[in-house]
């Protein structure tokens, strides 16, 4: 609701009461002020109330009293989103998972249309928000041809193995080779069939596309001119981007209708490019705003189309000809010919595969405001700063010590420098990407005589808490290094941001340094906020006699060590850090040795968590290895989760595997899972997939989920 002054009815007083009241302290300005904000509410209950009448603008607890009206049918777990105590904003993301906006407002035209295929992928991206391919599995199961009867039916016949482009999609979504009968039902908890006279799939894809525009690729052999499209130097597969879906023609054909609902392609779902698929349509995904294109020299026109081979480079062995350009798509690789070898650099827009809007990124960040308070440096190509530093020196040497320096980063590009932060009392500095970038800041070895991390430095002096410099970094890939604060610091927030756990990746993504810190806080007095960020581990010098325990908080993030076994918080020679933790919905690979938890909930920790002070805080649940030193715990398990990639770089890196303990697939409070993609609401946005497949699928079919990603 729109906000409205509180002085809104001391205005309307004559000016003799105003004066008047001013001389009395303005007691009457106070009273008024109440009573304007009990109108206020009235007034928004009111509009409220006219507003709960319509679908499009409703408040979500209303949705489903709305849908019965139609006889809409609430999906299962709908009752948590009233009786459960949920984090800010989570009981309205919880709603619009178990009853979203878009499944309520379509339940009369969807029960026209039961029974078509492409209702199903529609249903799969109102209730789920997942795109989807349904096809009649009955369609591929291979049958005998009468002798008398002959009739050509498309299926039935041998495979042509020179056929590669459908023997590429054999197996998948986009199948259309013939199989034998599979009695085991599609629908089965153990192993899916479904080929059978009966059998309907929806092939489901959860892994986003995320862009990447003008990024540097990352340089393997020089000599040999080779490339990766990660600037970390790691395999990344490459994938389309989705094509919205025409509307089908009216009208629909039932499920086993001669003629079929159009349904979705490959050019509709965030499916991973395959070297075949490349090769057979190379113009349908290469070029500007495509899948991918690539870029010389710094040249705005981009290679042609002509000058590109695909090919197999897994071991680099492949070698293009002159004037060639090899791509790899599953693996991300380049490798240029003779003639075509770039002499200023290569630069690359594609997409690539992950979960959720986690670490940086050029994905929407809601909580990103501006801010007409602050004073902006902006930093990249045709703005007045070219490097962050450069910037950084203007806001010191101007800069207002009542207005916040933003120094605001326009490009994806890689910036290439040290960077020293010295900070003084009251100074407010925020280091950001701009919208829709995502740059990458490589920490290299500058000098040989110290470290050369990014250096947070608050000038020594005495200050009271609220005068001490505060620093935020928002949108940011740091890679090569890591953080290092030290000096009385207020607080350090790092915000949609990677901080590579191990500094950076091999090719097969396994880390460079996986001992080495992301942040170390160091004689310090900061508090450290981690908000939907990645990062490595966290180490803690300090003074633990003179001095009191540092504040971490970490919320919706993964804390990676990049070992089960390793320290992803303590104190040098794994000690305890000298601080409290707080815990809320994080996923930690490693182990946590530190002072005290003051709270840990809706968290995963893959290794033991030892406390020194069991008497202070709790968990609650939260997945916790057996044999860890801990606070009070409530529903709590000990179960071991299994995870689909615990390897930063590949798509699914640190979420669970479909095939994991049920107790911590829905181990929340809510109904969720715990860790760093909670709020994806998975498990309810699966019963509700199901729960509508159930209700719009014909009763003498067999439809089941097959998840592609």
């Amino acid at each position: 609701m729109a906000a409205h002054s509180p002085d809104g009815l001391a205005a309307l007083l004559p000016r003799w009461h105003l004066l008047r009241d001013a001389e009395e302290g303005e007691p009457l300005r106070a009273l008024l002020a109440v009573v304007a904000e009990q109108l206020d509410r009235v007034r928004d209950g009111v509009e409220q109330g006219y507003e709960d009448l319509f679908v499009e603008t409703a408040a979500p607890w209303v949705l489903p009293y709305l849908g019965d009206l139609v006889g809409y049918r609430t999906l299962p777990g709908y009752e948590r989103v009233l009786t459960t105590g949920l984090h800010d904003g989570g009981r309205d993301a919880l709603a619009e998972a178990i009853a979203p906006r878009a499944d309520v407002a379509a339940t009369v035209a969807n029960r026209r249309r039961k029974g078509t295929l492409h209702l199903l992928e529609e249903i799969s991206e109102q209730v789920a928000g997942w795109p989807a391919r349904a096809v009649e599995l009955s369609r591929l199961v291979a049958q005998n041809q009468s002798v008398k009867l002959f009739r050509d039916t498309g299926r039935g016949r041998l495979v042509d193995l020179r056929d590669g482009s459908a023997l590429a999609f054999q197996g998948g979504p986009f199948d259309t080779t013939a199989r034998t009968a599979d009695v085991r039902s599609v629908g089965s908890t153990r192993k899916q069939g479904g080929w059978s006279p009966a059998g309907v799939a929806l092939f489901v894809w959860r892994l986003k596309a995320y862009s990447l525009t003008s990024s540097p690729a990352y340089c393997v052999d020089r000599a040999r001119n080779l490339y990766t499209f990660s600037i970390l130097g790691n395999d990344s597969p490459l994938v389309t981007k989705p094509v919205p879906e025409p509307s089908p023609t009216l009208p629909h054909s039932r499920l086993r209708s001669s003629g079929g609902t159009p349904t979705a392609t490959v050019d509709n779902v965030p499916a991973f490019i395959t070297r075949r698929l490349l090769h057979d349509r190379l113009l349908d995904y290469y070029g500007p705003g495509k899948s991918f294109v690539i870029r010389r020299d710094g040249e705005d026109r981009p290679v042609p189309p002509s000058d590109i081979v695909v090919a197999d480079l897994s071991d680099w062995r492949y070698r293009p000809g002159r004037g060639q350009i090899a791509v790899d798509p599953e693996l991300g690789r380049i490798a240029f010919g003779a003639r075509s070898a770039p002499r200023q650099g290569v630069w690359v827009d594609h997409h690539y595969a992950y979960g959720a809007d986690l670490g940086g990124g050029e994905y929407d960040r809601p909580d990103r405001v501006d801010r007409p308070d602050a004073t902006y440096y902006r930093v990249g190509p045709g703005q007045p700063y070219r490097q962050i530093m450069d910037a950084y020196r203007a806001w010191q040497s101007e800069h207002d010590p009542e207005r916040t320096g933003i120094i605001e980063i326009t490009h994806s590009g890689a910036y290439q420098e040290q960077l020293d932060f010295d900070l003084d009392p009251g100074d407010r500095l925020e280091v950001r990407a701009a919208e829709g970038t995502r740059p990458v800041i490589r920490l290299l070895d500058w000098y040989s005589n110290r470290p050369d991390a990014l250096n947070i430095r608050a000038v020594e002096g005495d200050c009271a808490p609220h005068e001490r410099p505060r620093i935020v970094l928002d949108g940011l890939l740091v890679a090569g290094r890591g953080i290092n604060v030290t000096g009385p610091m207020g607080a350090v927030v790092v915000r949609h941001s990677t901080l590579v756990p191990g500094w950076s990746l091999e090719p097969h993504c396994a880390p460079h340094s996986p001992e080495e810190p992301s942040i170390v806080l160091d004689r310090t007095t900061a508090c450290l906020q981690i908000e939907h960020s990645i990062l490595g581990t966290i180490e803690v010098i300090g003074d633990e006699v003179t001095e009191d325990p540092l504040d971490i908080h970490l919320h919706d993030s993964v804390l990676d060590a990049t070992g089960h076994d390793r320290e992803a918080l303590s104190a040098p020679d794994c000690r305890h850090a000298h601080a409290v933790l707080h815990l809320h919905r994080t996923t930690v690979i490693g182990e946590i040795h530190t002072h005290a938890v003051e709270i840990a909930e809706n968290s995963i920790l893959t290794g033991r968590l030892h406390v020194a002070r069991r008497g202070i805080g709790c968990l609650r649940y939260s997945a916790v290895p057996a044999g860890s030193r801990t606070p009070q715990r409530h529903r709590c398990t000990a179960v071991r989760p299994l995870f689909a990639a615990v390897r930063y770089g590949t798509p699914w890196y640190a979420q669970l595997a479909d095939g994991g303990p049920e107790e911590i697939r829905r181990g929340s409070d809510d109904g969720a899972e715990p860790g760093a993609f909670h709020d994806l609401y998975r498990p309810q946005r699966e019963d509700g997939l199901r729960a509508r497949l159930a209700e719009y699928t014909p009763a003498d079919s067999d439809a089941g989920i097959f998840y592609v990603t």
